[in-house]
C-alpha cells in the first residue's frame, strides 16, 4: 500500500490552503472544534442519566 512521507503531507496541505484560504480553513477548524465540544458534553451527560438512573433503581 502507498504511503504518506512528510514531503506528500507539506503538498496537500499547501493545496488545501490554496483551494480553500486560511480564513475559511479556520473557520472549519473553529466549526470542528465546537461540535467535538457539544458532542463530549452530550456524552457526559449521558453518562450522568445513567448514573441517576441506576441510583434511582437500588
Amino acid at each position: 500500500m502507498f504511503r504518506l512521507g512528510p514531503t506528500e503531507l507539506l503538498i496537500i496541505l499547501v493545496i488545501v490552503i490554496l483551494l480553500f484560504g486560511v480564513g475559511r480553513i479556520s473557520k472549519i477548524a473553529g466549526e470542528l472544534g465546537s461540535g467535538i465540544r457539544s458532542f463530549r458534553k452530550g456524552l457526559e451527560e449521558a453518562d450522568e442519566e445513567e448514573k441517576e438512573a441506576g441510583t434511582e433503581e437500588s
